[in-house]
């Protein structure tokens, strides 16, 4: 998977308590992300928390005053290890120009946990027999 710095959410973002938005914010054009491939994936293992909650926001501003989520998926501690990806491979419908990442961390704090997230060239899982 090919990894645009311009298209980054998170690079190795920490999580630690509460809910934590993306380090990176993407400026799309309203209703032009449809089935466009991401990925969430965690890049460090997390070790204390209880469950993590990933959720897609979007707004028609940059400052995200009045925002909404686009999709949510979340994860317990047992599956959040090096490697594992979070199931949302496509921005959903309904952009409204502006979109982050929201991260709510359930339980204890985290001290070790981080997630790389962003818009990809395309799904690995996509994959068409010639």
């Amino acid at each position: 998977m090919l990894l645009d710095a311009q298209n980054l959410f998170s690079d190795a973002q920490q999580i630690t308590t509460g809910t934590i938005y993306s380090t990176n914010t993407v400026k799309f054009g309203k209703n032009d992300v449809s089935f466009v491939p991401i990925i969430i994936q965690v890049v460090n293992d997390f070790t204390n928390l209880t469950s993590l909650k990933v959720s897609i926001q979007t707004s028609d501003s940059e400052t995200f005053t009045s925002s909404s989520d686009l999709a949510t998926s979340t994860l317990s501690l047992a599956d959040l290890k090096a490697g594992k990806k979070f199931p949302i491979s496509y921005l959903p419908k309904g952009n409204k120009g502006y979109i982050r990442l929201a991260y709510t961390v359930t339980g204890t704090e985290e001290t070790t946990g981080a997630i790389t997230a962003g818009v990809v060239a395309s799904d690995e899982l996509s994959y068409h027999e010639m």
